[in-house]
Parts: structure tokens; sequence; C-alpha cells
């Protein structure tokens, strides 16, 4: 696994200690090649200097940004994307343009989209039509993969399985839209991920990794990561492996169960 496998750390989820802009050259000191965001800015337009600090802080650690999240309104309050959300397209649509900007810079090729929760008092197809129109819009102007990520937790987020972001894939038509198989939320909600791995390894744009139970680092858990990450090794998937959790123990442990494999 080792000698393939590409690692990638997820900053908003690691390495909290620190100021956001302070992250990358952490994941760089802690050997790491490649970092990857949620969405890093307050607001889903930002201004050229908040844009360029961020740029500037990627670049001057001397890592990669592999993955970026498009704006996702306000998670610790429990919102979890705004493709889908009516009322909201200007912000979805700032944060593409943002985002493309972004992604010229430092090379970026991943970049996620959060469908958003179900909307009470909002037709579900209403929001299934404007996702689909507000995610045709991100896979036009992004260059790289756009990807859809089921998720556990909130129960008004829709795309809970594989299957139901692969169905948003197929409306919305275009090449560059895939899933993103966090390997956490598969398991949390009851996939059988070897299975989901098997069946759709052509379909998967990204990977993340947490264990689970608790969205700790690999070994706190029961997920099976050596299996599966072999199983995708095997099917040609090449892409970066997001490490998204929360350590059990300090920064300077986190990443020790890497010395193991």
């Amino acid at each position: 696994m080792t000698r393939t496998t590409r690692w990638t750390v997820n900053c908003s989820i690691l390495f909290t200690e620190l100021p956001l802009l302070e992250r990358p050259a952490a994941a760089r000191a802690a050997g790491f090649e490649a970092v990857e965001f949620w969405w890093p800015f307050p607001t889903a337009a930002p201004g050229a200097a908040e844009v360029d600090r961020f740029v500037r802080a990627v670049e001057d650690a001397g890592v990669q940004l592999t993955g970026l999240n498009l704006a996702a309104g306000d998670m610790p309050a429990g919102e979890r994307g705004l493709a889908s959300w009516p009322g909201r397209e200007t912000e979805f649509r700032d944060s593409i343009d943002i985002a493309a900007a972004v992604g010229k810079r430092l090379g970026t090729r991943v970049f996620n989209a959060l469908y958003g929760n179900r909307v009470e008092g909002v037709d579900p197809r209403d929001q299934d039509d404007l996702a689909t129109a507000n995610l045709g819009r991100a896979a036009a102007l992004l260059e790289g993969t756009v990807v859809l990520e089921p998720l556990s937790g909130p129960q008004p987020y829709p795309l809970r399985t594989a299957a139901d972001a692969l169905a948003v894939a197929d409306r919305v038509g275009a090449p560059n839209v895939a899933l993103l198989a966090d390997l956490y939320h598969l398991t949390v909600n009851g996939e059988d991920v070897a299975a989901v791995i098997r069946e759709h390894a052509t379909r998967i744009g990204h990977v993340q990794i947490a264990d689970a139970p608790g969205r700790h680092e690999p070994g706190t858990g029961e997920i099976p990561f050596d299996a599966h990450l072999a199983a995708l090794h095997d099917t040609g998937y090449d892409g970066w492996i997001g490490l998204e959790y929360a350590p059990t123990t300090t920064t300077d442990s986190a990443f020790d169960w890497l010395e193991q494999k």
C-alpha cells in the first residue's frame, strides 16, 4: 500500500490548533506534499487580497492543493452545501468563480460540491432541478473533476449512498462529475464499501478516509483500510487519498499509524 498510495492532508479538520493559513506549512513539516481544504473563506465571495493570502500560504509551504470544496454555507450550524438551495444561487456561483481562479493558480483538479440539505417547504424536485443546473455550471467552469459526496450526519442531506450521488451525476450528464468515496461516511451509512469499489471504481473521482466509529485516524475503529485501498489500487484508482479525520492524539502523533504501513 505504501508504495502506491498518495496521501493528501485535509487541513480543515487536521492542524486545527493553528490558524488556517499556517496549516499548509505544518502539513509540509509533517512530511506531506499535498493538502486539501473545505471552503477556506468566511464568505462565498472573498476579496482578492484574501484569496491571494490563501494561495500564497499554499505556495510558500511548497505543497500541492489537490482538492477544494466549494462554499457550503454555515457548516457548524449544520448546513451542508448550496448546490440545491433556492435563493442561494449567487453564493454557489460566486464560489465556483473563486475556486476556478484558485485552481488555475495552484493546479487543483478536484472540487467538492456539497449538495445541500433539503429545505423545509421546498419541493425536493425543484431542489434537484436547481442542483442539476448549478452542478452543470460547475462542471463547465472548473478545470478538473467535480465530485459529489454522500454524507452521514444531518438527515436533511439527501445523498446518503454512492447510488444517490451517481444518480445526480447522471442527471447532470457531464463527464467530469464523479463520486467522492469517503470511506467513513459510506461505512457509517451502512454501505457495502467493498461492493462500491468493485462496482463503481471507474466513477470515483476522489477518496477520503477516517475510521468508524468516531471519525478518527485509521486503526481506532473497524474499517479494513488495507483491504479497501488495495481494492482501489487493483481497479486502477491512482488518485490522492485524503486524510480527513479528527485525531485522538496530539497533532505530533496524528500520523503515527502511517509508520506501520
